[in-house]
């Protein structure tokens, strides 16, 4: 079978038992970075020097037909460099291709960056999604926001530190300056952070720099008319338009996101200019 195997995302405390105990009877481990996956083992007492498979992004795809063949007779492990397998990391293309071959699929559980962030935030936990990683071109990363922006789920992203200030402005004009957020930077690290408010904030104090691996997690929209005024939907819409984004687009964005009228919105923002 194959088995996704969580591994610590900072500590190496948080290692479970079982990861160390199947590390060590391993035969035929799958790795992101077979680099890694040694300095794991070697900083987890492991003597164990199983086979291993470079298993990244770039030849996945490629290797997965392989590596599912191997799991037929035996237990391959899956490591991705931090937190778990598939999820944001290599892993997907090689759990589809072992669905479709009827070759079992099972799961070390243990940390994740996603979970941790999601929890710590301060923002409702019930219902989420996760995002990934925003889009590195700036156009298409306003686009997708505002598009994000009448999901009623709290959201959760990484970022890479360098784009946090501008990912952050672009999540302030797409889903509102005044929309609630945390960022949470280098989880369960010695220098763990989690800087909570509302987006504008969060602008200004990501604006001298952030370090780190960075999640950023963003409260849903309301979906209730009665608490977003015409004024502020106003004031949404300029803020947009400030960005970048077309008046008439901005404008059918916040109706969407607040249930307001979109001429209102439209013909508001045309008297504030």
């Amino acid at each position: 079978m194959i088995v996704l195997a969580a591994t610590p995302i900072g500590n190496l405390g948080d290692a479970s038992r079982r990861l160390v105990e199947t590390l060590s009877n391993a035969t035929v481990v799958a790795a992101e970075d077979t680099r890694t996956a040694i300095h794991l083992m070697r900083a987890l007492g492991i003597e164990n020097r199983p086979r291993l498979i470079a298993l990244h992004e770039h030849n996945e795809r490629a290797k997965a037909a392989e590596v599912v063949e191997l799991a037929r007779d035996q237990d391959v492990i899956v490591l991705t460099d931090a937190g778990m397998p598939a999820i944001s990391d290599p892993g997907f293309p090689l759990v589809e291709a072992a669905a479709a071959a009827g070759v079992t699929v099972t799961a070390l559980p243990g940390p994740s960056a996603v979970l941790m962030a999601l929890a710590v935030s301060g923002l409702p936990t019930d219902r989420f999604t996760f995002e990934g990683f925003p889009t590195r071109k700036p156009g298409e990363r306003r686009r997708a926001f505002e598009a994000l922006a009448g999901e009623q789920r709290t959201m959760v992203f990484f970022e890479s530190p360098h784009r946090l200030g501008d990912t952050l402005a672009d999540m302030a004009a797409g889903f509102g300056g005044s929309r609630r957020a945390a960022v949470c930077r280098e989880l369960t690290k010695l220098y763990e952070e989690v800087e909570r408010g509302p987006l504008d904030a969060l602008v200004e104090w990501a604006a001298d720099g952030v370090r780190g691996e960075i999640c950023i997690v963003v409260a849903g929209a309301s979906g209730s008319v009665d608490e977003v005024s015409l004024e502020d939907g106003v004031r949404l819409v300029l803020e947009r338009v400030a960005a970048g984004t077309r008046m008439k687009e901005a404008s059918a964005a916040v109706a969407d996101a607040t249930g307001l009228s979109k001429r209102d919105l439209y013909e508001g923002a045309l008297a504030a200019r």
